[in-house]
């Protein structure tokens, strides 16, 4: 974990009351486009540092603006603000005071970490340019930022980059994982209805068992990655819901699976797509059963621009050390909205490991997960040194 030398000292001296930021935002969790009283406390929060605020795109998203000097360069940084249905289980004096609701994967530090980071660029930092601070909304599987650049981020609030950054429990505390190109993956939704014909349980030659069926195509769907994709290629289907049948006399007559499709290459999504759904109709047909699919195309694989990811890693490196890379990064198989940010806008994610073990290392979507205290210091200080980079007079961005 990076030292106190190497933290912005201003960041470092309101510790406590960006944790205090924080620890609000956590026992107030909202879910996605919901965001109603997390938007407004945002708000209020950057207009008493000074910033132009606006509010409403996106339904609930926020958006700070200040300019200083002449200069032309304009940055984004973003963070995400809505909760999970899930209810908290940590017993914190600051868990959610809203049951079944829950900030299960870090979105109040990252907003915590921003508005920290704003306060400070505010009246203490020198920038030439515009800096416009993103607070999105529903990054959690309903496309917050798809929809806040459907309707004209960055035309309304231009960028000649964007960044983000997200937690990660398993990597040390503190230390930062980025790469160019392909950093996440896609990540898609498909609902499968089985129609059957339902009966009573004693009497299975009458019936045409929808729970059978389901059970195939269960089994079937996992030869299509071993089978059906190149072995060099990333590909995940995932059967994360099966139900069929109420009581165990009565034979199912409809039986329903979701699963989560996973894949860095845009052509590999393609074939998990087609192959999913000829496989589901026709294992269903096999068994004189029929299926409907309901395939979503939810988040692209998120790429990071080179340029900009080697600008991200030049400001970690410079500002906390070589030791706070985290060596050896490969490709993670989780998905993030700010891919559609990345399809508009060149930038970079970047992760910031959580924690390895312990309360730190409590996997993300967790009842008993908590956001780690300790790094939020250093990821408000990272966008500090970012920005001061990117909106320096006479700009090191100039040169990527």
């Amino acid at each position: 974990m990076p030292t106190q030398s190497h933290l912005v000292p201003d960041i470092l001296a309101l510790r406590d009351e960006n944790i205090a930021m924080r620890h609000h935002l956590h026992a107030h969790p909202e879910l996605a486009f919901e965001e109603t009283d997390t938007s407004a406390w945002v708000a209020a929060q950057l207009e008493s540092f000074g910033y132009e605020v606006h509010r409403g795109l996106g339904g609930t998203g926020v958006i700070g603006r200040m300019t200083h000097g002449n200069g032309a360069r304009r940055l984004g940084l973003r963070a995400d603000m809505d909760a999970l249905p899930i209810h908290e289980e940590t017993g914190l004096p600051y868990a959610s005071t809203r049951p079944g609701k829950m900030h299960a994967c870090g979105h109040d530090g990252h907003t915590a970490a921003l508005l920290a980071a704003a306060r400070h660029l505010a009246t203490k930092s020198h920038f030439d340019g515009t800096l416009n601070l993103i607070f999105q909304p529903a990054e959690e599987g309903l496309g917050g930022a798809r929809r806040m650049v459907q309707e004209g981020l960055f035309d309304k609030f231009p960028c000649d980059a964007v960044f983000a950054f997200h937690n990660w429990p398993g990597f040390p505390a503190g230390k930062f994982g980025l790469l160019p190109g392909t950093f996440m993956s896609s990540s898609d939704t498909v609902r499968i209805t089985v129609q059957g014909r339902g009966g009573h349980g004693s009497m299975p030659h009458r019936c045409t068992d929808a729970a059978v069926v389901a059970a195939h195509i269960v089994v079937a769907l996992q030869t299509i990655v071993a089978r059906n994709v190149d072995p060099r290629e990333m590909a995940v289907v995932t059967a994360g819901y099966l139900k069929a049948g109420t009581i165990s006399n009565v034979i199912a007559e409809t039986a329903h699976i979701d699963l989560s499709v996973r894949a860095y290459s845009p052509d590999v999504r393609a074939v998990l797509r087609e192959r999913i759904t000829d496989l589901v109709h026709q294992q269903a047909q096999v068994f004189g059963a029929t299926a409907h699919v309901e395939y979503q195309w939810r988040y692209p694989a998120l790429k990071n621009d080179p340029a900009m990811t080697r600008f991200a890693h030049d400001t970690i490196r410079e500002s906390f050390g070589d030791d706070a890379l985290i060596a050896d990064m490969r490709p993670l198989t989780g998905s993030e909205d700010f891919s559609f940010m990345l399809e508009a806008c060149p930038g970079c994610y970047v992760i910031i490991g959580n924690g390895e073990g312990g309360e730190g290392g409590c996997s993300l979507h967790s009842p008993h997960y908590d956001f780690n205290d300790d790094i939020l210091p250093i990821a408000a200080s990272y966008w500090v040194r970012l920005t001061e980079r990117f909106l320096a007079p006479h700009s090191h961005a100039t040169a990527l």
